[in-house]
C-alpha cells in the first residue's frame, strides 16, 4: 500500500503563487476597473500563464470573491466586536465602532474601490454585494444586541443595525474621505458623534 504525500515546499509554492496572482488582481482591478481586466492581463503581472490563473485562484469573478474574502478577514470585525461588550454606555459602544470600521475601510479601501467599481457590470452584482457586507453587517448586529442587552436601544435591534449600517457602512466613510476630502481622523470623530446623538436624543 502506498501512502500519499503532500510536499510543504509544493504547497507553500502553490499558496505563493495564488497570492501573487489576488495581489495582482487587486491593482488591475482598482487602476483599471474590474470590467476591463482580463485573466491574461492578471497572469502577466502576476507573472503566471493564464491557466494557472483558472487552476489556483478561479475565474475573473472567483478572484474577486476571494479578493474580498482576505480583505473581510484582515478586517478583524470579531476584535471590535469584543472590545464593544466591554463597554457600558452608548458613548463608549459607538466610539469604539467608528474607530474600529474606520480602520476597516481605511486599511481595505483599495478593495472597497474595486467593489463599487465591480456592482454594476459583476456577473452577479446582488450576490457579490451581499457577500461583502455580510460579515460588516453581523458586526454591527452584534453592536446593537450589545446596547439592546445593556437597556440602552429606544428601537429594535434590526432598526438599531440599519441606523448603525448608514452611520458606520462603507458608504458614510466613503462620502466623506472620497468624495469630499475630509480626513480619515475627522469622518471618525464626527460620525461617531452623529450615531451617539441618534442613539440619546
Amino acid at each position: 500500500m502506498t501512502r500519499s504525500y503532500r510536499s510543504p515546499r509544493r504547497a507553500q509554492d502553490a499558496a505563493d503563487t495564488r497570492r501573487d496572482i489576488l495581489r495582482a488582481a487587486a491593482e488591475l482591478f482598482s487602476t483599471n476597473g474590474y470590467a476591463r481586466v482580463t485573466v491574461a492581463e492578471i497572469a502577466k503581472l502576476a507573472g503566471v500563464a493564464p491557466q494557472t490563473v483558472y487552476t489556483s485562484a478561479g475565474s475573473k469573478s472567483e478572484i474577486l470573491h476571494k479578493v474580498v474574502s482576505e480583505s473581510i478577514a484582515r478586517s478583524d470585525a470579531a476584535s471590535v466586536t469584543r472590545a464593544i461588550r466591554e463597554t457600558e454606555g452608548v458613548g463608549a459602544a459607538l466610539t469604539v465602532l467608528a474607530k474600529g470600521t474606520r480602520m476597516g475601510n481605511e486599511s481595505e479601501q483599495q478593495v472597497i474601490e474595486v467593489l463599487f467599481a465591480a456592482f454594476p457590470v459583476h456577473e452577479d452584482g446582488a450576490a457579490l454585494w451581499e457577500h461583502s457586507t455580510r460579515s460588516y453587517r453581523l458586526a454591527l448586529r452584534e453592536a446593537a444586541e450589545h446596547l439592546d442587552s445593556k437597556g440602552l436601544l429606544r428601537v429594535d435591534v434590526d432598526r438599531a443595525t440599519d441606523v448603525l449600517w448608514f452611520c458606520f457602512g462603507f458608504g458614510a466613510w466613503r462620502t466623506l474621505v472620497k468624495e469630499c476630502g475630509w480626513s480619515w481622523d475627522d469622518a471618525e470623530k464626527w460620525l461617531a458623534q452623529q450615531a451617539i446623538t441618534m442613539f440619546t436624543h
